[in-house]
């Protein structure tokens, strides 16, 4: 029986980081688990609505693993240009509860349920899906592309990306 979700269509500027220098396609030769997807069933690439979210998002995982934000830098800050039509709507206490879940806790202890749901999904053939930040619940918001092949339609970055050489400022309103 497919996941009772609404769908929504995404357009416009979305954020994501990566080490300074870094191939901004890169595909790992064994791709990471993340909240909404195991790596062997299915690669990833998140976006975070705004830098804030972005970086509150690596802040909660440098939080998680104790590492020194310094010694993570320079990272280079991309903006990307999102145009899809269809993609699984997340956002909201009532549509994570639709699916079982609720707001995503930080950390990866309780990534187990998140992934059944996003798995599930890429078998539905959903595209993305959007769901509140586990670092930002109450004003951010993640974009999860569900990615078969390096480059993706409807996602493209928009050159030049910013260099951090210094890690930022964590943002306002964060979990870790």
């Amino acid at each position: 029986m497919p996941l009772d979700v609404d769908s929504a269509s995404v357009a416009g500027v979305w954020w994501r980081h990566i080490p300074g220098g870094g191939e901004v396609h890169y595909r790992a030769p064994h791709p990471a688990d993340g909240r909404w997807q195991r790596g062997a069933v299915v690669e990833a690439l998140y976006f975070a609505d705004s830098p804030e979210t972005a970086w509150a998002e690596w802040y909660r995982f440098l939080a998680e693993f104790a590492l020194r934000p310094t010694e993570q830098m320079p990272r280079d800050l991309w903006r990307w240009r999102v145009t899809l039509p269809r993609v699984a709507d997340l956002r909201g206490f009532r549509r994570l509860q639709r699916v079982g879940l609720q707001v995503p806790p930080p950390g990866r202890a309780g990534w187990g349920p998140f992934q059944q749901v996003g798995e599930a999904l890429h078998r539905e053939g959903w595209p993305a899906l959007i769901a509140p930040s586990a670092a930002r619940p109450d004003v951010g918001r993640i974009l999860c592309v569900l990615r078969t092949t390096r480059i993706v339609a409807g996602v493209r970055p928009v050159p030049p990306p910013r260099r951090l050489r210094k890690p930022p400022a964590p943002p306002t309103g964060m979990r870790t």
